[in-house]
């Protein structure tokens, strides 16, 4: 279980209940104190057969129409000056977008998913899809589920039920993901998208459902942001290369986002000591670093060819896009370096830690690949 790697989420919560004199005495007790839950698991119950048939389930999919978070569409501010906008793809294609954690409540293992669900974590969930999904809505068809995804301190136990609850959110998403399959055209081209706990999920949809089967040819790019992705111990087991080019297909693009200087020891420790897809601990193995400047792993790239970061509003329900504010640079851990701390607003995590902006920091870039290796896709003979 990489307990700590959300480490840093639960952090920003205790400093507003516990406060920081507190949280510098007794971090570990008081972050496991507000945020796992108290109570014994309760198994969760598989949904019901073509569950994911009803629209309800869905918080962007195919006529959802204005109210759909991943359509929404940011504008620049001010002067763009001589950056081009991101081309718009000639190919159709369907994205699959899994959310990140929003769920923080100790009532509960899984976030409920009758009579509305929590209403915090519905409201931040799509929040984080407006922010998180849009660089994908360029596509034809973009699909994000809702689902019993594991609350927050699932994430900072090493008890059983910390598992059993990233193990029932994944079971949620595997069944959305099939019913996406059955209801997108078969010739069309997909791309996978997720970030934290959704890329998580990622990872292990990649190397259960789409490794060896049909629908790996019609990968476009896998986008597992946010979490980290063994190069050596997660990449053979998902069945797939770390994308290499700006335009290859069929491959997989991963960063976490450090200002500088950083202090990334939490993450790195989570990393070294939590089991890969492979069974094995990756220690001081590297880490994928995608360049979301360039395309490609590893190297740097200036703030100039940033086309477009997406600065929120403090409440993160808006924003505008400005070029050339970040720059980037893999480091040989393989964590992605953006230089001094840029303004994104409340929610940069104790050390240096841009985790809840990765791709908002990059949001036009990331629009320009998915759309490049969209029209590089091509059928398998």
């Amino acid at each position: 279980m990489a307990r700590k790697f959300l480490y840093f989420v639960a952090l920003c919560i205790i400093l507003v209940i516990a406060g920081a004199f507190a949280l510098a005495l007794f971090p570990n007790q008081l972050t496991k104190w507000a945020s796992v839950p108290s109570v014994a698991f309760a198994p969760v119950e598989p949904l019901e057969a073509n569950a994911y048939e009803d629209p309800a389930l869905w918080y962007s999919r195919p006529g959802i129409g204005v109210s759909d978070p991943a359509r929404w569409q940011p504008a620049y501010a001010g002067d763009r000056g001589v950056l081009p906008t991101p081309a718009e793809p000639k190919a159709r294609f369907a994205v699959f977008f899994v959310h990140p954690t929003s769920y923080l409540s100790r009532t509960s293992w899984n976030a409920p998913l009758e009579n509305g669900g929590d209403p915090d974590a519905e409201r931040i969930a799509r929040i984080y899809l407006r922010g998180m999904a849009s660089p994908f809505n360029a596509a034809s068809e973009i699909w994000a589920p809702r689902y019993r995804q594991a609350t927050m301190g699932a994430f900072l136990t090493e008890a059983p039920e910390g598992r059993q609850a990233v193990n029932a959110a994944y079971a949620d998403v595997r069944e959305a993901f099939r019913f996406f399959l059955s209801s997108v055209d078969p010739a069309t081209p997909i791309v996978l998208a997720g970030h934290s706990q959704g890329a998580l999920h990622l990872k292990r949809l990649l190397a259960e459902e789409v490794k060896g089967s049909p629908v790996a040819a019609r990968l476009v790019a896998a986008y597992v942001v946010g979490w980290p992705v063994s190069t050596l111990h997660d990449l053979p087991v998902m069945g797939l290369s770390a994308c290499a080019a700006p335009d290859q297909t069929g491959c997989v693009l991963s960063w976490s986002s450090f200002a500088e200087p950083a202090a990334p020891s939490l993450v790195l420790d989570a990393y070294a000591a939590t089991l890969a897809l492979d069974g094995q601990a990756p220690g001081t193995d590297p880490m994928l670093c995608t360049n979301p400047l360039t395309g490609t792993p590893g190297g740097a790239a200036p703030a100039s060819a940033n086309l477009g970061t997406l600065v929120p509003e403090d409440s993160m329900e808006k924003g505008t896009l400005q070029p050339g504010l970040v720059p980037a640079r893999c480091d040989k851990r393989g964590l992605l370096l953006i230089g001094p701390p840029p303004e994104m607003g409340s929610y940069v995590l104790p050390g240096n830690n841009y985790h809840v902006y990765d791709l908002p920091l990059f949001w036009a870039n990331t629009k320009a690949d998915v759309n490049r290796r969209a029209d590089a896709w091509k059928p398998a003979n």
